[in-house]
């Protein structure tokens, strides 16, 4: 049975670090203060920030579209061997789009009664209007991503090669280190039978960071402590980079994991310096999380509306 708990549970992921490097107060809306707006006898303030965090804005929206598509074309092709044309995934891609456009220009009233069951654009909630430059640019990945996704070294593999064993995709897992729940969401992760690797996959639908490979470090720790891979040298990691139809594969080292547990490590204890009580994972008074100094960041925030209103 579901426990309504005043304060959620302490875990870690790497959205959740980058959130806190970005702007605590932020960090706060999203971790602590929107805790339970669900609910129909929460707070205001707690309804508020629960709905702006169930907004997207347009390259989140895109993301998440094509992952989801991707996740559909793979599983139905391993069920069916049908792959459908390309023509026919950017209709699906566009038609997502539109969904989501019409949700925020004509049911705001229903997505702020219903956050988790309608969806607000960013750029309509606070503009009005979806800026032309975003429009054109999401244009453009529509056109490509679809076609390198087909022809992608991965979905090639899957096609192609039978010594590839389909292991999972897309569901949220965890692992415990030091004590703290760490969650990771795979994007695909399959099995080259005669070379003994295991593949872990990321699809990119933006531009290349320097932070990808830190990214799928962590996915690699996960497949060592909880899948019990015997070895680094049996992992190879890859981002599928789906705007330029491009790929980049790695094979980590001791060094790499290293590092990714000891940002894990220092990503903690900034965050418990945020918490009254640590075991309950109470936060300290939402006054104390002190807002970003990179103002421009604030055009880009969820949270626009209510930090300027507390």
């Amino acid at each position: 049975m579901f426990e309504v708990k005043p304060c959620p549970e302490f875990s870690w992921s790497l959205s959740r670090h980058k959130a806190l490097m970005e702007c605590p107060r932020k960090y706060a809306f999203e971790y602590y203060i929107s805790h339970n707006g669900w609910l129909r006898d929460s707070n205001i303030l707690a309804k508020d920030a629960y709905r702006f965090k169930k907004m997207t804005n347009l390259e989140i929206l895109f993301g998440s579209a094509v992952h989801d598509l991707i996740l559909s074309v793979i599983g139905n092709f391993l069920n069916t061997g049908f792959i459908p044309p390309e023509a026919e995934l950017i209709q699906r891609l566009r038609s997502s789009l539109n969904s989501a456009f019409k949700d925020s220009k004509l049911r705001a009233g229903l997505w702020r009664e219903r956050p988790n069951h309608f969806q607000m654009l960013h750029e309509i909630y606070y503009n009005g209007e979806l800026p032309q430059d975003k429009v054109d640019e999401i244009q453009k990945r529509l056109n490509v991503s679809m076609g390198n996704f087909l022809s992608s070294k991965t979905f090639t593999d899957v096609r192609v090669n039978k010594d590839m064993q389909f292991v999972e995709a897309e569901r949220f897992r965890f692992m415990f280190i030091d004590g703290v729940k760490i969650f990771i969401v795979m994007d695909f992760l399959y099995r080259d039978m005669n070379e003994g690797k295991w593949i872990i996959v990321d699809w990119k639908t933006g531009k290349e960071s320097f932070e990808d490979r830190h990214q799928l470090a962590l996915y690699a720790l996960y497949l060592m402590r909880v899948l019990k891979v015997n070895s680094i040298d049996e992992i190879i990691i890859r981002n599928e980079y789906l705007i330029t139809g491009t790929h980049k594969t790695y094979q980590l080292t001791a060094v790499d994991l290293k590092k990714v547990h000891e940002l894990f490590g220092m990503s903690v204890i900034q965050m418990q310096r945020y918490l009254e009580d640590i075991s309950a994972n109470q936060p300290l008074n939402f006054n104390l999380f002190p807002k970003t100094k990179t103002t421009k960041k604030c055009d880009r925030c969820n949270y626009k509306e209510l930090c300027e209103m507390y």
